[in-house]
């Protein structure tokens, strides 16, 4: 029970942290350090593109950097391309931060209508049935999130998180294989795959 507790308490914050920083969680005024933006960028000024961000990620080995670099990927997934989503998102953090959850949900159903296809509005929708206790919930929105990006790392991360919590420790072990082919600088993450794999090694023997 210990190992689940300190793997939930470490990584749930983890995940909420990179959730709020990143712009689909409810908590916004947590930011990462900024590294060099020379080793994150070229000396260009046109942005570069999640494609190219998600391969600067999978390359990268120093954790401060690799931390930029998914900040910068989910801002990209959070723009929906929708003033209407946007505003519902952002009416949907103002109910939540004022205990009208039914109101939230609403808005949260109304941005995945409008904009299926991207993956902030599943991703915010699981955060906030997590939050509310609704984990089958929660865990069904993400693999909505998965479905349109299976490179969503902080939805695999979450996901990782709750199967660990509930005893599934060889799904949580793939959870967070997934999240490292995408995510490999991500420390915690490596802890928290390699604390699984100790586990299910002592049960074996």
């Amino acid at each position: 029970m210990r190992f689940f507790y300190a793997v939930h308490s470490l990584i749930l914050s983890t995940c909420i942290l990179v959730i709020s920083t990143l712009g689909y969680a409810w908590a916004d005024d947590n930011k990462p350090a900024s590294p060099p933006v020379e080793r994150l960028q070229d000396r260009s000024s046109t942005p570069k593109s999640t494609a190219e961000l998600l391969e600067d990620l999978k390359r990268e080995r120093n954790a401060d950097i690799a931390k930029t670099i998914a900040a910068n990927l989910v801002t990209q997934w959070a723009d929906t391309g929708s003033a209407t989503a946007d505003l519902l998102m952002q009416w949907a953090d103002k109910a939540r931060r004022e205990k009208r959850n039914a109101a939230a949900m609403d808005f949260l159903d109304q941005v995945i209508v409008l904009e299926p296809d991207n993956p902030n509005g599943w991703a915010k929708r699981a955060t906030f049935n997590y939050s509310l206790g609704n984990v089958r919930k929660a865990v069904s929105d993400l693999n909505e999130v998965l479905k349109v990006e299976p490179r969503y790392f902080p939805a695999l991360q979450m996901l990782a998180t709750i199967l660990a919590d509930s005893g599934s420790d060889e799904k949580a072990m793939k959870a967070w294989q997934d999240y490292l082919d995408v995510y490999p600088a991500d420390r915690s993450a490596q802890k928290a795959f390699s604390d699984l794999a100790e586990k299910l090694a002592g049960a074996r023997t």
